[in-house]
């Protein structure tokens, strides 16, 4: 037996957490099976999926409608390349989607994903730029922290400290402003103060740049991991609209997590109607996890501007493939005539409610925040200073794994290095009902119980 097989690594193969560093992969089940909200692993264990995978399983596991929709498309037409030839399961997506995101969004770009929609939402808006004249705006503005994806140009955009000294050299990084946090806020702010502080360093920031210069500021409207679904205040929404549309600057949200349902209105911005922005991206939920799908919603007026002088001419060889577009039109199907955006706005409510009165009783929670289904538990060291946990304790990781022994199956991981704080998210599939709920929160109060008494026996508290 040589070391790599000595360790537990398998000579040859495995599975993809093998390139993962081994301080973060400690106790990963093998998952075999899946139905609804739940999994099994490999040793019978039924584990409750209570951050839908990475807030991707809106409909939950094994939904036999959107399985029968690819597995006939597939039968009729596999494949279609979207640069030379058109077909149906395209145009029906489009429309389904448009429909549901309303006017200002009727045209729809799909990708294989998140990351990758990002970047052509950033594309886009640079290619219409050039198109029209506007040939020296090339900046981006973005958050710190926030997250936009793991390709080369979305790592430049996100705001993770810990991917400049990697990452540094090979890329042009955006230009970044605070992200508007809530409930860690600088000495003499409120929550609205600084997120108008925050609005306010992002018009400076235009300015320095020159607007002439800054193409587009991407946001995360309901944050994801990066910032432990966090929502600004209503001003700031307004605030952004303005200074971007003052500037001639693009605004684009990231809704790769909050969309597609999960906050409980179809669409993360429609929260906050007063200020539409320009493009959106969605991903994740779109697709339920049953296929890979993002996805950029955009306005006709810009798409077919755009058409008519150089177009957009960029494509991935799986963009809006039949199968996938097939796929996705069930889960919208099934979201909208299950009504789980309406599901995820009550039980969201109801799973905050409970999840607040375990905050009072738990000596480490220091904050619950976000909508609907998309939610986050902040940990701390003490509530009443709001110290964070010290990194050594790993917390973020430790949820994770004491949660398997409480039967759930958690998404934590600290970003940052932890230096803006660390949660996790308690984000279920939108099918989840009231009596899961329950067991979700019993679950993750016996989980941060157990945390607790470790955190206490190692003197960490």
């Amino acid at each position: 037996m040589n070391d790599i097989q000595a360790a537990g690594r398998p000579a040859v193969g495995g599975p993809q957490d093998l390139f993962y560093s081994t301080a973060n992969t400690v106790g990963l089940p093998r998952i075999v099976r899946g139905e609804n909200i739940y999994v099994w692993d490999d040793q019978g264990r039924r584990l409750a999926d209570v951050s839908s995978g990475a807030i991707v399983s809106n409909i939950g596991q094994g939904n036999e409608r959107v399985l029968r929709a690819m597995y006939e498309q597939g039968k009729k037409l596999s494949f279609s390349y979207v640069r030379v030839s058109r077909h149906d399961p395209n145009s029906d997506l489009s429309e389904k989607l448009a429909k549901l995101a309303g006017p200002g969004y009727e045209r729809c770009h799909f990708t294989s994903g998140g990351s990758e929609a990002n970047e052509m939402a950033i594309k886009f808006c640079r290619q219409y730029a050039y198109a029209t004249g506007q040939t020296r705006k090339t900046r981006v503005i973005s958050c710190m922290p926030s997250y936009h994806g793991g390709t080369l140009g979305t790592i430049a955009v996100t705001g993770d400290l810990d991917f400049a000294p990697v990452y540094g050299d090979m890329v042009t990084f955006s230009a970044k402003v605070p992200s508007p946090f809530t409930y860690r806020v600088p000495q003499g702010h409120t929550a609205e103060t600084y997120a108008l502080e925050c609005a306010r360093q992002l018009e400076t920031t235009i300015v320095e740049l020159g607007p002439e210069n800054v193409l587009c500021f991407i946001f995360e409207p309901v944050g994801g991991l990066s910032t432990g679904a966090n929502v600004p205040p209503a001003a700031y929404f307004r605030e952004i609209r303005r200074i971007c549309s003052r500037y001639g600057v693009f605004l684009v949200f990231d809704e790769v997590m909050a969309g597609a349902g999960r906050t409980g209105k179809f669409l993360a911005a429609d929260h906050w109607p007063e200020a539409k922005p320009d493009l959106i991206v969605l991903a994740k939920g779109l697709a339920a996890g049953y296929t890979p799908l993002g996805a950029v919603l955009a306005p006709a007026r810009l798409v077919d501007e755009l058409a008519s002088l150089t177009g957009f001419n960029l494509a991935h060889t799986y963009n809006a493939n039949p199968i996938t577009c097939a796929g996705a039109c069930a889960v919208l199907d099934e979201t909208v005539e299950s009504r789980l955006v309406e599901n995820a706005a009550s039980m969201g409510r109801y799973m905050f409610s409970q999840l607040r009165e375990l905050a009072a009783t738990s000596p480490i929670i220091g904050d619950v925040r976000g909508k609907g289904f998309l939610c986050a538990i902040e940990l701390v060291k003490n509530k009443d200073t709001k110290e964070m946990l010290a990194p050594h304790v790993r917390a973020a990781d430790r949820v994770r794994q004491i949660a398997m022994e409480h039967g759930m199956l958690i998404y934590a991981r600290r970003t940052s290095g932890g230096r803006f704080g660390e949660w996790f998210m308690a984000s279920p599939p939108l099918i989840t009902t009231q009596s899961q709920v329950d067991e979700i929160v019993a679950g993750i109060g016996a989980t941060l119980g157990d945390l607790t008494d470790e955190l206490h026996r190692a003197n960490a508290l």
